[in-house]
């Protein structure tokens, strides 16, 4: 199993504080994939992927020639049913992951939707955590029925919709505005713009929410406390994806 699996998007270059704390939350051996022109961002950022997917239309022949001397390649006709995103996130859903985060962002309102969409994809609900980095924002998303605990920074946002349908009895505690077995319809604004506590009960300076639901898909939007740096595991395997054990808590926020 791999433990963590991180994926970079190609619509916008990377943000050197997010790839900093994402380094210092995962293991020595994440694995790292890219999304066609997200290999070129990547690699600026001092990355180097172990798998590059898409159907390569918008990476770099400087970029591609890297990655076909150090990265699997999984290329994809430019004709296809499903976004290059939606194929990176099936690959990695293959190699049973503890968590798979989506790095991504750029101009295009339909790609941002598309993109946060495919983490509710049913062939990741055996993920135990889904989330990810959008233009800066981070997102988590909860498939149910499931549960998840959120470190979060005190004062802060969080906002919760139902973006995939319905979502059934949902509860949240810790923040303002709690929840009771609240069925959330979809897109309505009953769980937007909540509010963190400014006062943090925790040691290490974080707030703690936690959010269940018995049914349906939840997006949650959430500013999540610093996790400290992930213990080192197992040495890197070369050439494929490589096992973790990271036990870093994923956050989720809701409201």
């Amino acid at each position: 199993m791999n433990e963590h699996i991180i994926i970079i998007t190609g619509a916008s270059s990377l943000d050197a504080e997010l790839v900093t704390r994402l380094r210092e939350q995962s293991p020595e051996n994440t694995v790292w994939i890219a999304v066609d022109g997200g290999l070129d961002h990547a690699l600026a950022a001092g990355l180097e992927p172990t798998h590059l997917v898409g159907d390569l239309d918008s990476v770099t022949e400087e970029a591609l020639a890297w990655a076909a001397r150090n990265a699997d390649i999984s290329r994809h006709p430019t004709d296809k049913d499903q976004t290059d995103t939606e194929l990176a996130l099936a690959l990695a859903a293959t190699f049973d992951p503890e968590r798979i985060t989506l790095v991504g962002g750029g101009d295009r309102l339909d790609h941002t939707i598309a993109g946060i969409g495919a983490l509710g994809a049913l062939a990741l609900t055996s993920v135990p955590t889904l989330d990810g980095w959008w233009d800066g924002q981070h997102v988590r998303v909860v498939h149910g029925p499931g549960s998840a605990t959120l470190r979060l920074v005190p004062g802060s946002t969080l906002s919760l919709l139902a973006l995939h349908g319905p979502c059934v009895r949902v509860t949240l505690s810790g923040a303002r505005w709690e929840l009771d077995q609240f069925d959330l319809e979809p897109l309505v604004g009953m769980g937007v713009s909540n509010e963190v506590p400014g006062i943090a009960p925790a040691i290490d300076g974080s707030v703690t929410v936690t959010v269940t639901l018995s049914g349906g898909i939840l997006t949650i939007f959430d500013d999540p406390a610093p996790d400290p740096p992930a213990a080192m595991s197992e040495p890197v395997v070369s050439g494929g994806l490589a096992h973790r054990n990271d036990d870093a808590t994923a956050e989720s926020s809701e409201r």
